[in-house]
């Protein structure tokens, strides 16, 4: 009898819901309390990619006067030429490592131009002296030519790759294999998104046989693009050339941040005008 009860009993009664207790006092509590403040969902994060590129500052190194220049003027006065340069003259962004292409007029030939494909190995100087020097082999020589970077016979300058390496300065590719300084003079541009990031490339070259320009394995040049492939005694041995005490030298480098805020305001207002 009661099991035919149940069976026409509709579904859920005389039986407790699952997930809810009517007995229990905590649970009949919990029933009656009023529900929370509603809590609306996070906002979507949109990222703008147009900001991220205004946001992201590159400013030529050689806007940066030099550390201990009690006259500001020169540089002043020499930023206001660079300025003015950079209004018909477009020097892209580029740094030690990137591949370029530079577009220079002939000086001994009218309406002739020379262009070198090459491997930004250094950039020195300031101001109006800024320079960059290329390096490429070609049929097996090394060649390299050093730009002045305001030069007006420079008619154009090409980023074909854009990248950074592991040192600020590649001079030890003269010491290199010359696969690591050669490159199609007929190389395309890579092409990329403005807002990603620059990629470093992380590559350690080899070393031709000594003697090399400079003892490059000297910790003194803190080399990481270079893989070595010395005895172990020699490697010793340069350790002994090792300055620690460089790392808590304060007076090497000195903090730009203020002068770059200064000068990068300066630059923005200059080429609006």
């Amino acid at each position: 009898m009661a099991a035919a009860l149940g069976r026409l009993l509709p579904r859920g009664v005389g039986a407790a819901r699952p997930g809810r207790c009517f007995s229990c006092s905590a649970c009949r509590a919990s029933s009656d309390e009023k529900p929370g403040k509603f809590q609306p969902p996070p906002k979507p994060v949109i990222i703008d990619k147009l900001k991220q590129i205004e946001e992201r500052r590159f400013l030529s190194p050689e806007f940066i006067p030099p550390r201990g220049r009690t006259d500001p003027l020169k540089f002043f006065i020499e930023r206001k030429d660079m300025i003015q340069r950079r209004k018909v003259f477009n020097i892209p962004e580029f740094y030690v490592g990137s591949i370029l292409a530079v577009t220079t007029a002939d000086l001994y030939a009218k309406d002739k131009v020379n262009r070198f494909v090459g491997i930004c190995i250094q950039r020195g100087g300031k101001g109006l002296g800024a320079t960059f020097v290329l390096r490429n082999v070609i049929e097996n020589q090394g060649v390299e030519i050093c730009y002045e970077l305001y030069n007006p016979r420079i008619q154009a300058i090409e980023v074909l790759k854009l990248e950074k390496r592991l040192d600020h300065n590649l001079m030890y590719l003269r010491d290199a294999l010359p696969e690591y300084s050669t490159f199609d003079v007929n190389m395309k541009p890579e092409t990329r998104l403005d807002h990603e990031e620059i990629p470093i490339n992380k590559l350690q070259v080899r070393m031709k046989p000594k003697p090399w320009s400079k003892r490059w394995e000297r910790p003194k040049y803190n080399i990481k693009g270079i893989k070595f492939e010395l005895p172990e005694k020699v490697m010793k041995e340069a350790q002994k050339w090792s300055q620690p005490w460089l790392e808590f030298d304060m007076l090497r480098e000195y903090d730009t941040s203020k002068i770059e805020e200064k000068i990068w305001k300066e630059v923005n207002e200059g080429l609006k005008k």
